[in-house]
């Protein structure tokens, strides 16, 4: 449904910093987007993908960056020049944006449907009645279920996949002729991811919508983008056909991006170098009872969920086990069980041999040594007012350990996951996310565990930093023997770190086994699905062309 008008044109747009010595954001940089066409821009961290979507919303922070010189035309008006009235009519009437966090973009205190009615209210002057009307409209046109319930509900209330449903049918209430989405499907599983990418692709078949589509997961770009832009240190550096971008990238960086995308193809098996069992999970149960606390007190009845139903598995030293599945599946909940940050229902969870299922807090600390957790988000789990030298030597002074000796310790563990020893005096906020969760790595590593739970630990990153940091963990581990649980909705990498893969499902164990058999030919059809479902899969990223699929294609919902 593409035509030759442009929707959008951005033209040699220059964005810098404010102050007295301003740095250079985006230089320079153009582009245009047609009536039904899919732009991706795509680059590492800093790129200033985010950025060029801030500027053509005219959302650049006041004070902190401003739009030089350029233009950004959007039905006949510059954007930067525009008056906030006009803006005002611009945002919403002919372009709207769906944000990454849509528990960040939504108000927690308004239910879903009372904010989809102040867009309208805003907007149009129809009547009460036609605005409920219209909301549930577009909620049905998103795929939202039960949609009286949905428009009466609030975020908290909703999975991941619906909020997101939900921004996605805020930037379309409107019909706006240009929708800006921003990583819109970084944090959710590949179902839901599919499902979005599909609704995505439909409803801009029907209404012609043109779409600016950020991302920095190469896969993502496969399945929705017509054309490619490549960002580097704020410049365009490639664009074009995205089978020409993809197939035959000119530029060097453009090549090493590609080259750090992981393949669904499960690596080589490696060989156990050790048969000692560090870890073993028999038949473990969470049930949460959601008729205790406040509930209970008001006496409404609720089904209490199993979040984790009889789940058993065995890791060794040095190996790693992968633990996939979709939102709600159980995957956290069995980390938190396993770091006993929850106490189990039932079930048994031996850490080097020793039963700690069971043991109450107060007796917990001499086993928590042996098993550490990486999280998602670096940036949440450091303390911003504590230096990294602190963070590091606080779990072992904790446990005795001097703090000449700890830091002494720190600083090795900081040269072992390639950062500056200078580094130990440093913030966080002094360090970019891949350092970041360097640092967290090393912390984790202070404790010299014999287990190490990672849970998404790097589904932020882009690729590149991604591929470095699975590089640091596969080195540590072949170095110290440390044994991994890697918690992931990102099959790629899963494909690439993992020994063994355990499927999860509604709280069961689907399916359990060796990477190559599980992702390589899974024998349980969910496991087909999910293997279909993740983006990109017709492509080859080293080879630069299509690959035939493997299992039968999977419909979106």
């Amino acid at each position: 449904m593409m035509t030759d008008a442009p929707i959008l044109e951005v033209e040699e747009l220059v964005v810098e910093t404010s102050g007295r010595k301003p740095s250079r954001i985006l230089d320079a940089i153009s582009f245009t987007i047609n009536a039904g066409e899919t732009l991706c821009l795509v680059g590492e961290s800093g790129s200033g993908k985010s950025v060029t979507s801030l500027a053509t919303m005219g959302l650049l922070p006041p004070g902190a960056l401003v739009a030089q010189s350029g233009c950004i035309r959007l039905a006949g008006e510059d954007v930067l020049t525009a008056t906030p009235a006009k803006l005002l009519s611009l945002r919403g009437r002919h372009m709207a944006m769906i944000f990454q966090e849509p528990m960040t973009a939504l108000n927690p205190v308004l239910s879903v449907g009372r904010q989809l009615d102040e867009v309208l209210c805003q907007h149009t002057s129809q009547t009460g009645p036609q605005r409920r009307a219209r909301v549930l409209e577009v909620f049905e046109q998103v795929h939202l279920p039960d949609v009286e319930r949905i428009y009466a509900s609030y975020p908290h209330q909703l999975s991941g996949g619906q909020r997101q449903r939900i921004m996605i049918a805020m930037a379309l209430l409107l019909k706006p002729q240009l929708l800006i989405a921003d990583e819109p499907t970084t944090a959710l599983d590949v179902t839901t991811q599919h499902q979005i990418l599909a609704l995505i692709k439909q409803l801009q078949r029907e209404h012609g919508t043109a779409v600016l589509f950020i991302t920095h997961d190469m896969g993502v770009v496969v399945d929705i983008a017509d054309r490619v832009c490549v960002m580097h240190h704020g410049q365009l550096v490639e664009s074009g056909p995205v089978d020409q971008v993809l197939g035959s990238p000119q530029e060097a960086y453009t090549q090493r991006l590609l080259a750090a995308v992981p393949s669904l193809l499960p690596r080589p098996p490696r060989e156990a170098t050790s048969n000692k069992t560090v870890l073993e999970v028999q038949s473990l149960e969470k049930v949460f009872n959601a008729n205790q606390g406040v509930l209970r007190w008001l006496r409404k009845p609720v089904t209490p969920t199993r979040a984790v139903d009889d789940v058993s598995f065995v890791l060794k030293r040095g190996r790693t086990l992968g633990v996939v599945g979709e939102s709600g599946s159980g995957k956290s909940t069995l980390a938190r069980c396993v770091m006993r940050l929850i106490t189990p229902t039932g079930g048994n969870i031996r850490v080097s041999g020793k039963q700690i299922t069971e043991l109450p807090k107060s007796m917990l600390k001499p086993h928590r040594k042996r098993i550490q957790m990486i999280f998602q988000d670096p940036n949440r789990s450091l303390n911003p007012r504590m230096t990294v030298g602190q963070s590091l030597i606080e779990g072992p002074t904790n446990y005795g350990t001097s703090r000449r000796e700890a830091l002494a310790r720190g600083r090795e563990l900081l040269e072992l996951v390639g950062l500056p020893v200078d580094a130990i005096d440093r913030y966080p906020h002094q360090f970019s996310g891949g350092q970041r969760q360097r640092i967290a790595i090393a912390r984790a590593l202070a404790m010299e565990p014999e287990v190490i739970v990672a849970d998404e630990a790097v589904s932020a990153l882009d690729v590149s930093v991604q591929a470095q940091v699975l590089t640091l963990l596969h080195e540590i581990q072949l170095r110290l023997g440390i044994a991994v649980l890697f918690i992931t909705h990102d099959l790629r990498v899963a494909a690439q770190i993992c020994d063994d893969v355990l499927v999860m499902q509604r709280g069961r164990l689907i399916e359990y086994g060796p990477a190559a058999q599980v992702l390589g030919q899974p024998e349980a059809e969910y496991t087909r699905q999910l293997m279909e479902a993740a983006p990109g899969r017709g492509w080859d990223f080293a080879a630069g062309a299509p690959v035939k699929p493997r299992f039968s294609p999977v419909e979106a919902h």
